[in-house]
Parts: C-alpha cells; sequence; structure tokens
C-alpha cells in the first residue's frame, strides 16, 4: 500500500468538508428554537406581534452566518487544490 501526501491532503480536506457543513445541524436546531418560542410569545400577547418578530428574525439572520461560514468552509476545502 503506497500513500502519498498529495491523497492523504485530499484525503483530509474531504473529511473536514463534511465535519465543516454538519455547523448547519445547530444552525437548524438554534433556529427552529427561535421560531417556535416567537410563536408562543405572539400567542400570549398579539399586540406585540411586530417587536417580536423584528427581534426573531434579527436573531435568525445572526444564527444562520454560523451555517454559511461552515458552507464557505467547505466549499473552500473541497474546490481550492493546495497542489498546483
Amino acid at each position: 500500500m503506497d500513500i502519498n501526501i498529495e491523497g492523504l491532503v485530499y484525503a483530509f480536506s474531504a473529511l473536514g468538508a463534511g465535519i465543516a457543513v454538519c455547523s448547519g445541524i445547530g444552525t437548524g436546531i438554534g433556529q427552529g428554537n427561535a421560531a417556535g418560542m416567537a410563536a408562543q410569545a405572539v400567542g400570549r400577547n398579539p399586540g406585540a406581534k411586530g417587536d417580536i418578530m423584528s427581534t426573531m428574525l434579527l436573531g435568525q439572520a445572526v444564527a444562520e452566518t454560523t451555517g454559511l461560514y461552515g458552507l464557505v468552509v467547505a466549499l473552500l476545502l473541497m474546490f481550492v487544490k493546495p497542489f498546483k
């Protein structure tokens, strides 16, 4: 069995890309939790719907950046070739 450095780097790049994409799991859980809590808050106080929704959307935008950073890292690991 002949293991070269180039193949090893490509293998670990693919493994790292898979791990980086897993950051989307936490993002999805956090956004679902925020939406559920906002729905409960609107159910309790319908008059504050505008304030609750704007705060929820801001929080979800901040949470989404984590998933997007993971996606960018995964794309860089998969498509940027270290050996040229």
